[in-house]
């Protein structure tokens, strides 16, 4: 608990004075006021993030955190838990939705082993930071101890220091992890207070029967474990994920460190409303990349109080959507520090109106 509890001292709220002085600069650009939109709430909340009249982000980069889930005996996955391991050879060889889009974004991806069934040995490009192997199936008990569940976050709190060392400037989350739609959909029922049906999607592709039956163990696996809604560290431990507490971890090093992580979709998004539940401050810190089509995504995003910046039914995972989020960041940047003021540009003011 050590890296955890000094990682959360660290943690404060952004300073609205940058926010007030970055709308002063927008609004002074040759446009009409607010004109631009939420490209502009982007360039805003970046200089106030980094409070810096003048953020740069020219070291992007993506964490894809891998994991296994016992819970996949029960056949809620219309895939194998083999696929994550052979997903995170296609990862390295750069063969992947991330990396065709990380590359698209200017970003870079680092794959991360955090919780994968299987041993990779030394392989170039992977990151070994294997807590478990693959969690337990939470139908017959919690999927992690309490200890593992802390190490995984420590983790995410561990890559986004080292990183922030390196002086990466944005971060995004990312994950593989067969099966795992199942613990974010415990988690975002738990910590919502939504029935389990009204946050359980198909996944990646399940039939209808196989939707009830993911519903069925989901509210057995709740029932069993009774995880604590006021203790998100509780609810990852009993029906979460590895690779959901690395992405945990990594949104609190983020705000830790004063950098802008962009949360990509609905295992993203459970990582980063355990992260919320245990410090609401770091919401300052989220940019929410898209909507996904799975139903509990939205629920989650409501409960944090973020606004997805994109909407393209997406439900992939990876990171996909963080890539293409950062591009709609970066441009709102842009537009903040390249566009000529009326002053610059000897245009009448008067056009804001």
């Amino acid at each position: 608990m050590d890296l955890l509890n000094a990682t959360l001292k660290n943690i404060g709220s952004v300073n609205e004075e940058w926010n007030d002085m970055a709308q002063r600069h927008l609004d002074n650009l040759t446009k009409p006021l607010g004109s631009l939109g939420r490209l502009e709430e982007f360039a805003r909340r970046l200089v106030a993030i980094t409070e810096n009249k003048s953020p740069v982000l020219d070291k992007k980069v993506i964490f894809t955190f891998a994991g296994d889930h016992g819970v996949t005996e029960d056949g809620v996955s219309a895939y194998p838990r083999e696929v994550t391991q052979q997903m995170v050879f296609n990862f390295l060889r750069g063969g992947a939705g991330i990396n065709v889009l990380a590359r698209h974004a200017g970003a870079e991806v680092v794959v991360v082993d955090i919780g994968v069934d299987h041993d990779f040995g030394e392989i170039e490009g992977l990151v070994n930071m294997k807590v478990i192997k693959g969690t337990k199936n939470f139908t017959k008990g919690p999927a992690m101890t309490r200890n593992e569940a802390i190490r995984c976050i420590d983790v995410g709190i561990e890559l986004a220091d080292g990183y922030a060392r390196k002086g990466y400037k944005i971060f995004g989350t990312g994950e593989m992890g067969i099966g795992n739609t199942t613990p974010s959909s415990a988690i975002a029922s738990v910590l919502t207070g939504k029935p389990v049906s009204e946050v359980t999607g198909k996944g990646t592709g399940i039939t209808d029967e196989s939707l009830k039956r993911k519903i069925t163990v989901i509210e057995e696996g709740i029932k069993l474990n009774n995880p604590n809604p006021e203790d998100a560290i509780d609810v990852l431990s009993k029906v979460g994920g590895a690779e959901i507490g690395g992405i945990a971890g990594l949104v609190l090093g983020a705000a830790s460190n004063r950098i802008p992580v962009v949360i990509d979709g609905f295992i993203s998004t459970a990582g980063a409303l355990i992260a919320y539940c245990i410090e609401p401050r770091v919401k300052d810190y989220m940019f929410a990349a898209h909507n996904s089509v799975e139903i509990g995504h939205k629920a989650m995003l409501d409960k944090i109080g973020l606004r997805s910046i994109l909407d393209l039914d997406l439900r992939l995972g990876e990171g996909t959507g963080a890539a293409l989020a950062m591009l709609m960041i970066e441009a709102g940047l842009k537009i903040y520090k390249e566009m000529a003021t009326f002053g610059e540009a000897g245009v009448s003011s008067e056009i804001q109106n």
